[in-house]
């Protein structure tokens, strides 16, 4: 597979990061074509975590640019990501544990909603009407993923592979151009696993949705990435087809050792 540059979603141009005298990363640049996986790979401190706050706006970045749909959003506010159509898992949930999966799926929807403070408090017609257009919407996920069974339980009382899939509609009901998944794997069983890779397929395949993925479990990385971008202490080292990535000297290197 060779990136189309004139056709990216993503486009990453020299990003360097400091925390102090720590250069978290440097200079890192690559492409992220439509309707593609990208797997974002490199041992622990590489940058990774580091690259998706900058592409969340929860970090700023020194040097470099961020061009989505190419557009800077370098100056683009952490509120406003998912209204230009980005998306975000994160390594660690953040569910309304006493709330039901279909009220948790509808909080994603609710980013894409033009009810304010004020129809909140005093609902209109028009106000009703929108709220179950998102109940529907949000119901909608909730048969793709599986989750139909588990609609009205509380989150907080689902096994975690169920919150997983829980946090991956609630992401997916603000319907990203790009969805940014932070080591999705993270506690699954393999049977979950499974899931977990016929589900990001499907996001790619049947919604359209450009997926990029940072994780640790290289299985998962190499079954579902078109292509794959590696770091190593801020830098990237390596990108590439799957089949190129896992036989690449620097990469194997970086995980292995050796000079």
């Amino acid at each position: 597979m060779v990136v189309d540059k004139t056709n990216a979603l993503l486009q990453v141009k020299g990003i360097t990061v400091r925390f102090g005298g720590i250069t978290a990363l440097d200079n890192v640049s690559f492409d992220l074509p439509r309707d593609k996986v990208c797997g974002l790979i490199g041992p622990n401190g590489a940058g990774k975590t580091t690259l998706f706050n900058c592409l969340s706006r929860l970090y700023d970045y020194q040097e470099g640019d961020l061009l989505f749909e190419g557009q800077s959003i370098t100056k683009t506010p952490v509120h406003q990501m998912t209204n230009i159509g980005i998306g975000r898992t994160f390594q660690n949930l953040a569910m309304f544990k006493t709330m039901t999966v279909q009220q948790n799926v509808m909080v994603g929807a609710h980013s894409k909603s033009s009810t304010g403070f004020i129809g909140g408090l005093l609902p209109s017609k028009k106000t009703r009407l929108e709220e179950q257009d998102l109940r529907d919407r949000a119901d909608v996920l909730i048969e793709r993923l599986k989750l139909s069974d588990v609609a009205h339980r509380a989150v907080g009382d689902l096994p975690f592979g169920y919150q997983k899939r829980v946090e991956f509609a609630r992401a997916l009901a603000a319907q990203p151009t790009l969805l940014l998944l932070d080591e999705p794997a993270a506690g699954l069983n393999h049977e979950e696993l499974d899931d977990l890779a016929a589900l990001i397929r499907l996001v790619r395949d049947e919604m359209g949705i450009s997926v990029l993925l940072v994780e640790h479990h290289m299985q998962l990385v190499m079954a579902v990435s078109d292509w794959i971008v590696a770091l190593n202490f801020g830098k990237k080292i390596a990108e590439g087809t799957p089949a190129e990535i896992q036989k690449h000297p620097e990469v194997i290197r970086a995980y292995l050792g050796g000079d």
